[in-house]
């Protein structure tokens, strides 16, 4: 019996020992937590009103914000980011356009790199199930079949959140939405 303990107490110290660097990595440096790691956010330190409604998204905690045109109605979604400082655009944006089922095409560059084509609305489509066009040319608020990639710097430059959340946001965010991508 004593063998038996010994072993346990040796194995659960050896796991403690090995879990340790990645605490105190994850306390060091909040930004590489996954989707615990939200940032609070006020939309008075990005816009002079709400407009019709207002999202920021942050890069850095890896969330979308959405607030409602009275601020009535606050919500935080996981995302995914852009998956390098040369694909993530910042500034200020509206959503120009939403489309349920949407269908992709690449970009010139991603043909370019990864051969990827077009492809129609489906389960295999990179922009799941809803889509929110924002003014700049190729950047969207998207969903994905993929949920490995919520939390994490996976896109090529796009904002993905989960699709029963873009399912949720689509619903409550009308076209002329004000957005913000720190």
């Amino acid at each position: 019996m004593t063998d038996s303990l010994s072993r346990r107490r040796a194995l659960l110290a050896g796991m403690a020992a090995l879990a340790t660097p990645t605490v105190l990595r994850a306390a060091e440096d909040p930004a590489r937590r996954n989707v615990s790691s939200f940032t609070t956010h006020r939309w008075q330190d990005h816009f002079d009103d709400l407009g019709v409604a207002t999202l920021i998204a942050d890069t850095a905690s890896r969330a979308l914000h959405y607030w409602n045109s009275d601020g009535t109605d606050y919500r935080v979604y996981p995302t995914s980011v852009p998956i390098s400082e040369d694909l993530t655009k910042r500034g200020y944006t509206r959503i120009v356009r939403k489309k349920v089922g949407p269908d992709w095409t690449p970009t010139p560059s991603q043909v370019e790199r990864f051969g990827w084509k077009y492809m129609p609305p489906g389960p295999d489509n990179p922009l799941g199930t809803h889509a929110m066009y924002l003014s700049w040319p190729a950047y969207l608020i998207h969903g994905t079949h993929d949920t490995r990639k919520i939390g994490r710097p996976s896109s090529d430059g796009c904002i993905g959140l989960y699709n029963a959340k873009i399912a949720e946001l689509f619903a409550i965010t009308p076209v002329g939405a004000q957005v913000r991508i720190i």
